[in-house]
């Protein structure tokens, strides 16, 4: 996609009203786009996702034990951003699920760059030499890339500056695969993570992946 090129409508508010794990399967392929204070856009593909679902049986889940300061966003509405530091270093990103009052998110976990990747390696403070899987493969580093950080926590996802659309309806069509969560050790044996079939904008831990379809 060439810099500045159309995305079409944000994705709306009912796209996220669903189940977690649904909707984790149908971001992969869409774009996520960051417009900075500077006007900047930076553009990702999302490539990598992991469901945390709501219904209680997810004990991975931040708000399987229920609400608090930290997760208060988990709990809708849908169609916002989750911010979260991870081992007090990292900020994390998800994607707010399901109906407001019952806490489901989906963490994105890795993205090919679209547009503006020189702003991202400046982000993240990566030379010209840097491989470019080190831009946004990794979910602290994917939030780093596009400029989002704690406070960002609770940002809406349904008009800018931060907007998620539809994949790019010319593109080849792409495999999904799905098999466990990453980085966890609860419920390690859930099929939640959902990734993009042979791309290299994936996490290398690929074990249990298992087909899930193509589209």
């Amino acid at each position: 996609m060439s810099s500045g090129s159309p995305l079409g409508k944000p994705l709306p508010q009912h796209f996220y009203a669903r189940d977690s794990r649904r909707v984790a399967a149908e971001l992969i392929g869409c774009r996520l786009v960051h417009r900075l204070d500077d006007r900047e856009r930076l553009v990702v593909r999302i490539t990598e996702v992991e469901a945390y679902v709501g219904d209680g049986s997810d004990t991975a889940s931040h708000a399987h034990s229920g609400p608090t300061e930290r997760n208060r966003t988990m709990f809708g509405p849908a169609g916002r951003l989750y911010a979260y530091r991870s081992y007090g270093i990292h900020t994390c990103v998800n994607v707010v699920c399901e109906i407001k009052g019952r806490a489901a998110a989906v963490l994105l976990r890795a993205a090919e760059p679209i547009e503006g990747e020189d702003r991202m390696r400046c982000l993240r403070n990566l030379g010209e030499a840097a491989k470019p899987a080190l831009i946004a493969v990794g979910p602290g580093r994917l939030a780093q890339a596009l400029g989002l950080k704690l406070e960002d926590d609770g940002l809406s996802l349904l008009h800018p500056p931060l907007t998620l659309h539809p994949p790019n309806p010319d593109a080849e069509p792409t495999r999904i695969e799905c098999g466990p969560r990453i980085g966890i050790t609860r419920a390690t044996d859930l099929p939640y993570r959902f990734f993009e079939s042979e791309s290299p904008w994936v996490s290398a831990f690929r074990r249990g992946g298992k087909r899930s379809r193509t589209r």
